[in-house]
């Protein structure tokens, strides 16, 4: 595996050994050891995620706050999106400030987000299976969020915005001046 670590510290992103032959692929995607060392973090994985949305469809900026927050390492089994972590540590460098990745079925590359960051996706295919592992079990009560539209932000969600599919919850998200506090 590759391990690129990204402008925002910790965050990273893996590209995975693929072995192809005339049956398909083979590759390994999460070795405890090789993650170790490629991202100087040990990391405790306790619970996986997955969606299924269609095109259009924005998940986020969402984060646990406090005890309950969590770490992501998150891909994509097929389909294709556009994934963005913010850095909402508010002793960073970068605070305030985002990567986005396109992650695909088809390029195989994970992204590490460490605790301490707001993370969303928007589906650029017609249909994605998006897959998560976090190494905090989710609390109702720490959950916050970020408008995907935070002016200060400024995410280039490369898409248009009158296609957008959010849910009522995430349309009701403040922005990162006024969302509840990581620390």
């Amino acid at each position: 595996m590759v391990f690129t670590e990204t402008k925002l510290k910790g965050c990273f992103i893996i590209e995975p050994k693929i072995i192809n032959d005339e049956r398909g692929y083979f590759m390994e995607s999460f070795n405890e050891q090789t993650f170790e060392k490629g991202t100087g973090e040990k990391v405790y994985f306790v619970q996986d995620n997955q969606s299924y949305s269609s095109r259009g469809v924005l998940r986020g900026l969402h984060y646990q706050t406090g005890e309950h927050a969590q770490a992501k390492l998150v891909r994509v089994l097929n389909g294709e999106v556009l994934d963005v972590a913010v850095d909402i540590r508010p002793d960073s460098e970068t605070f305030g400030q985002h990567i986005a990745i396109l992650l695909s079925g088809d390029n195989q590359k994970q992204f590490f987000i460490p605790r301490g960051f707001a993370h969303g996706f928007l589906v650029l295919s017609e249909k994605a299976t998006f897959f998560y592992k976090c190494d905090n079990f989710y609390n109702k009560e720490s959950e916050g969020g970020i408008k995907y539209n935070d002016s200060d932000i400024n995410i280039d969600w490369q898409f248009d915005v009158n296609e957008l599919i959010i849910s009522e919850k995430d349309q009701q998200l403040p922005n990162l001046k006024n969302a509840k506090k990581v620390w």
